[in-house]
C-alpha cells in the first residue's frame, strides 16, 4: 500500500529588527529639559532591550532611567555630559538587532 502525510509548519514569533538608514539619526537636546529615547523593536516574543552609552553599558541614575523594559530612556534634566552616541540592543530567542543614535546638547 502507499501513504502520504502532509505536515504544514508555521514559526511563531519575529525577531526583532529596526528600520536602519545609513546615517546615524542625530537627536538635539535642550540642557536642563528631557529627553526620551525610543528603541522602536516589536519582537514576539519580547526582546530584552539593553542601553549603552559611548559603547559601554548605560549606568542607570536619578536622571537617566530606563522605561517599559527597556523600549524608552528617560534623561531628565540634560546636561552637556549626556551627549554622545548611545545605542539600544533587542535580543530574544530568535535574534538580535541594535540601533544607534546620536545625542548633541544645546544651551
Amino acid at each position: 500500500g502507499e501513504d502520504s502525510r502532509t505536515f504544514h509548519v508555521s514559526i511563531q514569533g519575529t525577531p526583532p529588527s529596526m528600520a536602519s538608514v545609513g546615517q546615524i539619526p542625530i537627536i538635539t537636546a535642550v540642557a536642563g529639559g528631557q529627553l526620551i529615547l525610543e528603541c522602536p523593536e516589536g519582537a514576539e516574543p519580547p526582546s530584552h532591550i539593553e542601553w549603552y552609552q559611548k559603547g559601554s553599558p548605560l549606568q542607570e541614575h536619578s536622571h537617566r532611567q530606563v522605561l517599559a523594559e527597556g523600549r524608552f530612556l528617560q534623561i531628565r534634566a540634560v546636561q552637556a555630559v549626556d551627549g554622545g552616541e548611545y545605542s539600544c540592543r533587542a535580543t530574544n530567542t530568535l535574534g538580535a538587532t541594535s540601533l544607534r543614535l546620536q545625542v548633541q546638547v544645546h544651551g
